[in-house]
């Protein structure tokens, strides 16, 4: 480590927990939390991450901006350092300019011949927003780090792209780390946004030493963005290395495992063993399975019509097959989030009304987070849908063939994150073609038994062949070795090792 000291410092919109009013803590939302969680678990750290409750606000306010000690409801104990930003700045960084507008252009969601129309509202979030609560954790950042020598940030996510910039200036000897735990698109899809902004959230990432991304596909994207949309500076596509004001930013690929262990411990519970028995108990001949959050990116719509396709076309698997999808209302705050939801109630009924019979309900939807009632359907699934329209990684795609003792078979989009890894042993969709959809499910469940148990087999065994701590410890030896060839490098320019591609388990 290039630092004095163990100590990390992490930094990123969601911390771990959230204080509630009524004095409880809960534990952080999102999958980003879960990957942290296991980071922070495995090296000591300091946790900065923005107020997102009023009680977080007070929290922060009392113990005077410092870090606190907390645990989580999961497990865990950790320091953590709430930053409280202006409600109106938070709203205008969150609800317009991050959500939607940067997750829609790394998602290749906008309709671009109706959306989105950049106005006032949208360049005054990214200035009086964005830009804001990206200053406010930066200084936090900076104060945190106040006299070590070449202090470790590991900054993670989409909200968080200027704040780099901002602790170079203000630390030129800190490491900086980004990882983006969403896809990264081509470079046609951020021409969206207007120059001026656009310029500055690149160069705010490269003020990072290395960026890491889930796959090697967006990591190609990023240098290409890099190549198409940035002056002054220099990529080498084989290196995977970026050249900008006589600095060297590594770009990585990092692929995120599961932690297998806990997620076992879960099935275990005596909550999830009393809904597995209801489960049965009610299950008809075949189970599908989805669960997501309803989210644009998620595709869910597709893969409703998919199924809708596949009943008409194999009347013989009417009242056999059950479709069960838990979906989590997403930003519903948002009006695209909103009208999605009700679009997917919407075409739920429909399907429901066209197959189902006084005995049976084709789609069971379940609208909630219930990590319990998640993990008993995993263990007794026959196929599992997964077939977003793009996916930083997703982590149920892991999850579920960890779990199951059915032999399910895994229907993956090519989109998603996992595919890279996990594309081999599953049955591979488009996720825009509902007719290669309704032909996966019918593969699926005509499937002999022996077929899908070599398939389960192997998507555990690549599930299983690494854990979060591997995926922390491959950054962390890159964080050296970078570290390493800078204090080493003689005049001109070092050669970091030929891309990640060769790295253990990529």
């Amino acid at each position: 480590m290039p630092a004095s000291s163990n100590r990390l410092v992490l930094v990123s919109n969601r911390g771990p927990v959230t204080f509630q009013d009524d004095g409880t803590v809960t534990r952080g939302g999102g999958g980003l939390v879960t990957a942290l969680t296991g980071l922070a678990s495995h090296r000591e750290a300091t946790w900065i991450a923005s107020a997102m409750t009023e009680a977080d606000a007070e929290r922060a306010r009392e113990a005077g901006g410092r870090a606190i000690d907390v645990t989580s409801p999961a497990g865990g104990e950790y320091q953590v350092r709430l930053v409280a930003s202006d409600p109106e700045a938070y709203d205008r960084f969150y609800n317009i300019f991050a959500n939607p507008l940067l997750w829609f252009i790394q998602h290749y969601l906008w309709d671009l011949s109706n959306a989105p129309d950049i106005r006032r509202n949208e360049t005054d979030a990214f200035e009086l927003g964005y830009q804001v609560v990206n200053d406010d954790l930066a200084r936090a950042v900076i104060d945190e780090i106040s006299g070590e020598e070449e202090p470790v940030v590991m900054v993670h996510d989409y909200h968080l792209y200027t704040l780099p910039g901002i602790v170079r200036a203000a630390r030129p000897d800190a490491f900086l780390h980004h990882f983006i735990h969403i896809p990264w698109t081509q470079s046609d899809a951020w021409k969206v946004l207007p120059r001026p902004i656009r310029d500055e959230i690149y160069r705010g990432i490269l003020a990072n030493d290395i960026i890491g991304f889930h796959t090697n596909a967006y990591r190609r994207n990023f240098l290409q963005c890099c190549d198409d949309l940035i002056d002054e500076i220099e990529v080498d596509h084989a290196e995977g290395v970026v050249h900008i004001g006589g600095r060297e930013v590594w770009v990585r690929h990092y692929p995120l495992p599961i932690d297998a262990e806990a997620t076992r411990k879960l099935a275990g519970r005596k909550r999830v063993l009393e809904l597995e028995e209801t489960l049965k108990s009610r299950r008809r001949e075949h189970l599908i399975l989805r669960v997501d959050r309803a989210d644009l990116s998620k595709n869910v719509l597709r893969g409703f019509s998919g199924f809708d396709l596949f009943l008409e076309q194999h009347p013989e698997f009417s009242e056999r097959v059950t479709f069960m999808a838990q979906l989590m209302p997403s930003r519903t705050d948002i009006p695209e989030y909103a009208e999605y939801l009700e679009r997917i109630e919407a075409l739920v009924a429909v399907v429901n009304h066209r197959h189902g019979t006084p005995d049976w309900m084709p789609i069971q939807l379940k609208l909630r987070d219930d990590l319990e009632e998640a993990v008993a359907a995993y263990k007794n699934y026959d196929v599992l849908l997964v077939n977003a329209m793009f996916d930083g990684m997703n982590l149920v795609a892991k999850e579920g063939p960890l779990l199951n003792q059915q032999a399910g078979v895994s229907i993956l989009s090519r989109h998603t994150g996992s595919h890279e890894e996990l594309g081999e042993f599953a049955l591979s969709v488009n996720p825009f073609d509902i007719q290669e959809l309704a032909d996966a499910i019918h593969s699926a469940l005509t499937m002999g038994r022996e077929r899908r148990q070599e398939r389960l087999d192997g998507l555990q065994a690549i599930v299983t062949a690494r854990d979060p701590g591997d995926w922390i410890d491959d950054q962390l030896a890159d964080i050296r070795m970078k570290a390493g060839a800078t204090a080493g490098r003689r005049p001109g320019r070092s050669r970091p090792r030929r891309s990640d591609a060769g790295k253990r388990g990529r």
